[in-house]
């Protein structure tokens, strides 16, 4: 009994003076959609005296009208009073908002708050600042029994309807614009003999699990254009994920895919940036037109959770393209088609776990859900000034099955190929003296990327694609991805280098 009460002083709590600390002086949340909840941020409250302290009241300036939230210690609320601190001790108050820009009239609102401690002459104050941006939500329908809209996607083995939450955009959503960025709920579909066409300068946002799809008799017209300023690419078209917090930018697998299914016509990308998806790009079918399914140019796709561009039996002519770290191959080629590749830099670097796959793979077949195999021809896949690098020993893997053409060249183009077994010594394909598939390839030289961890796939001073592109292609693609000037001294791949 004596000892209990000579300890009670240690729950005896005075009153704050005002001199409480904090773990910042502004609580930044990141940019958010409006109606879209943000992350929660952490504010972290210090009493550095030697004494217990009760604070009497924690409250945002703005009270139950505040479109902010906070939880201290653990109780959610708006205001709060008495709350102990003990000495040389914190407590942790968490923040998060939804805020409705409509009512502002304005694309782009800075939304502010003060969270305040005590009043008087002991008031102390920490401002909290949330951007909230307007959007175009686009999303599928509430059916009348509650469910969702969805697309028909084909039948199973069993005879099942495979089926994806999505919906097909209306003739007034077929034109995307840069006035405000779009944020799309499940998959946004192109219907037959419809073009959706994207203009210079917009963003893209897409929810998990969410894409685009592209369907039979659609077309995909994306119109970016070279930007003035590359850090912020005010004329790049980008699609990306809809979380905007910073320590997102960089996660893969946020959002699907897009999707150019089999029978998708005349499908033309300029200046277009995908990241951070699952499938940065499947691309289906032979092109049934003298245009190709999909023609693609000074386009960026990288940091895919598994393939950049997975081509299945597909067209595709591609110059000045960057298909960067994804999390097992960059470019596959599956069940043959038909490609061309100038100028491209096909570079993975993942480096979020293990990778099984290489930069490139090329196959004329594929295996489907029965263990069947199915063959394609190959027609042709001819990669001119490009590079092949990664940070694995081999970062090219050529698979075919007979019965099927196989038809692959590689042209003044530099690759990454190290058999440390003489695993493919072997084998014809990989015989890189043969002049049927390889004419003046670059083995094993070092690229000297920038910042390859970043998606900086630009060229040092100390690379060996420097000026040994072949001239004659380079003419066909007289600019490189950032228009620069390369009819000179060309330089294999998508960058030219430029002295810093």
């Amino acid at each position: 009994m004596i000892f209990w009460s000579s300890c009670r002083k240690d729950f005896e709590y005075g009153f704050s003076t005002g001199r409480l600390e904090f773990s910042k002086d502004t609580v930044f949340l990141d940019t958010v959609f409006t109606n879209i909840g943000s992350s929660t941020y952490t504010l972290k409250v210090y009493n550095r005296s030697r004494d217990d302290i009760l604070i009497p009241t924690i409250a945002l300036a703005q009270g139950e009208a505040s479109s902010y939230r906070l939880n201290v210690d653990g109780i959610p609320g708006k205001s709060f009073e008495d709350i102990p601190i003990l000495a040389q001790d914190s407590i942790f108050i968490f923040v998060e908002t939804t805020y409705d820009i409509a009512p502002t009239n304005q694309n782009e609102f800075l939304y502010t708050d003060l969270l305040q401690f005590d009043s008087g002459s002991n008031l102390q104050q920490v401002p909290i600042v949330t951007l909230i941006k307007d959007a175009v939500f686009l999303y599928p329908s509430v059916l009348a029994d509650g469910s969702k809209e969805t697309l028909f996607l084909g039948l199973d083995e069993e005879g099942n309807e495979i089926r994806i939450e999505g919906f097909i955009l209306q003739d007034n959503q077929l034109n995307f614009n840069n006035e405000k960025p779009y944020v799309i709920y499940g998959y946004a579909a192109v219907a037959e003999n419809k073009i959706l066409t994207i203009e210079a300068g917009t963003r893209v946002h897409f929810h998990k699990d969410s894409g685009m799809l592209i369907g039979q008799g659609g077309t995909l017209q994306v119109n970016g254009s070279l930007s003035t300023n590359p850090e912020i690419m005010e004329n790049e078209v980008i699609f990306e994920g809809d979380r905007l917090e910073t320590a997102l930018s960089e996660v893969p697998g946020q959002w699907g895919t897009i999707w150019l299914s089999q029978g998708s016509l005349n499908n033309v990308i300029d200046h277009l940036t995908v990241k951070n998806a699952t499938l940065g790009m499947l691309v289906e079918g032979l092109s049934v037109s003298a245009i190709p399914t999909l023609t693609i140019k000074n386009s960026q796709i990288h940091n895919s959770a598994t393939i950049n561009i997975w081509a299945r039996q597909s067209e595709i002519q591609a110059e000045n393209v960057i298909l960067g770290n994804a999390g097992n191959t960059s470019l596959k080629c599956s069940l043959g088609g038909e490609y061309s590749f100038i100028h491209t830099t096909i570079a993975n670097y993942w480096s979020n776990g293990f990778r099984s796959g290489t930069a490139l793979e090329l196959s004329n077949f594929e295996t489907d859900g029965n263990n069947e195999i199915q063959t394609g021809d190959l027609i042709a896949a001819n990669f001119t000034n490009c590079i092949i690098d990664g940070n694995i020993s081999r970062e090219l893997s050529l698979n075919t099955m007979e019965g099927a053409t196989f038809n692959f060249t590689f042209k003044n183009s530099m690759l990454k190929f190290r058999d440390l077994n003489n695993q493919f010594a072997d084998n014809p394909l990989y015989d890189f003296t043969n002049p049927d598939y390889y004419n003046t390839l670059i083995l094993n030289e070092d690229t000297n990327f920038l910042d390859t961890a970043n998606s900086d796939f630009r060229i040092g001073s100390s690379s060996f694609a420097i000026d040994i592109a072949d001239t004659d292609a380079a003419a066909l693609v007289p600019l490189d991805i950032f228009g620069t000037d390369r009819t000179e001294t060309p330089d294999i791949g998508a960058i030219e280098f430029l002295v810093q």
